[in-house]
């Protein structure tokens, strides 16, 4: 059966729509934009509890990890994003990792999967794929999910928070620390001050009164993919297509390690870095609010009959209004009078110029520019 969180049986929470991605938690607990206003001014908690949850032990974790994902994690000492690719750099899977004593904890959106390089191919679970990939390697996978889940507490208060709650955690990105049955771990988005609770799942309900009653807000997934769309973090199967690569969606440095060989899908990583630019790039929408109706994930986005992209989260952010991230073909100019939508959900979509990356160096080409000089 899919997974149901207990903290939908909670008085005041509200389940998403059907086939909404963020199925089996709640949505919002009744005021999704005050939920966003408190995530950013004061501290609010999320149920994440819908992701799944890999343990990796073994006195060959980091080196035999630092092969099969595309971050450098060869002496990780906290946590960290990374990705699996397929053969042509395509991403397969984000998700995040925690080392923590003797294991490396590998949390996902639910449904992760990687594109296996075996005989049969097809999709494969990702704890499959790491399956696949150990060979001699002294590492042993554990699915943990029905073990851990996942709570997230935002805004500027969350440490007050989570020290009323007895939990201490370094002020670095990324930084982690051991709590009872799991542990706590840092992370740079959404927003400015965001940290993820990794709890024994028996314990969740418990661990959500003890946070709302040192002053976290419930919220939603409602505020936490707004404040995601505000930050430009993009969600696997939301904001990605099977053409995406990491170039495109943000992920060079915070989840692929450019560097770093060894790899499954590293040769185009370093290629569109080092020659070239990646053929789309997601960029932050401002959407036409008069309409009743929404884009939807995957509906065109146009510019006059041309079709240059594709729309993936669309929200309703508290002080944006409706907004959403969009993989956008490169060539298309930045202040283009743009439509985004399919049948009777088309509206008026303009580029927010602060979304737009900035144009990295290319050492390669620089260098062959020098050598043609």
């Amino acid at each position: 059966m899919p997974y149901q969180s207990p903290l939908l049986d909670v008085p005041g929470s509200i389940a998403p729509p059907e086939a909404h991605p963020e199925q089996g938690v709640p949505w919002h607990w009744g005021d999704p934009f005050a939920e966003q206003r408190t995530a950013t001014r004061n501290a609010a908690v999320v149920d994440r509890s819908h992701r799944e949850v890999l343990r990796v032990s073994g006195p060959e974790r980091l080196s035999w990890l630092h092969l099969v994902v595309s971050q450098h994690v060869t002496e990780l000492a906290g946590g960290t994003e990374a990705l699996v690719l397929d053969s042509q750099g395509h991403v397969d899977t984000h998700m995040v990792l925690a080392h923590v004593g003797e294991a490396v904890y590998l949390d996902t959106d639910p449904g992760a999967h990687a594109t296996s390089a075996l005989p049969k191919g097809g999709p494969q679970t990702l704890r499959e794929y790491l399956e696949a990939m150990k060979f001699w390697s002294q590492v042993e996978i554990a699915d943990v999910t029905g073990e851990l889940a996942v709570l997230s507490v935002l805004g500027p208060d969350a440490d007050s928070v989570l020290a009323a709650v007895d939990v201490e955690l370094g002020g670095e990105a990324h930084a982690v620390a051991a709590v009872p049955g799991g542990f706590a771990r840092r992370m740079p988005w959404p927003g400015r001050s965001s940290v993820d609770l990794v709890v024994p799942r028996g314990e969740l309900t418990g661990w959500w009164q003890r946070l709302t009653d040192a002053g976290a807000r419930p919220a939603g997934s409602w505020a936490f993919d707004a404040l995601r769309v505000e930050s430009l973090r993009p969600r696997l199967g939301v904001d990605t297509d099977e053409r995406t690569i990491p170039h495109e969606v943000n992920w060079i440095g915070s989840a692929a390690h450019v560097a770093k060989g060894c790899y499954r899908g590293q040769e185009t990583v370093a290629k569109v870095f080092n020659v070239g630019r990646p053929p789309r790039r997601m960029l932050l929408l401002h959407l036409d609010g008069s309409p009743e109706r929404y884009p939807e994930t995957g509906d065109p986005v146009r510019m006059g009959e041309r079709v240059v992209g594709r729309v993936g989260s669309v929200a309703l952010h508290h002080e944006l209004g409706p907004v959403a991230l969009a993989l956008i073909k490169r060539s298309t100019p930045v202040g283009a009078e743009l439509l985004a939508g399919a049948e009777d959900r088309v509206v008026q979509a303009a580029v927010d110029p602060d979304s737009v990356p900035p144009e990295g160096a290319a050492p390669g080409r620089e260098a062959a520019t020098r050598l043609r000089g």
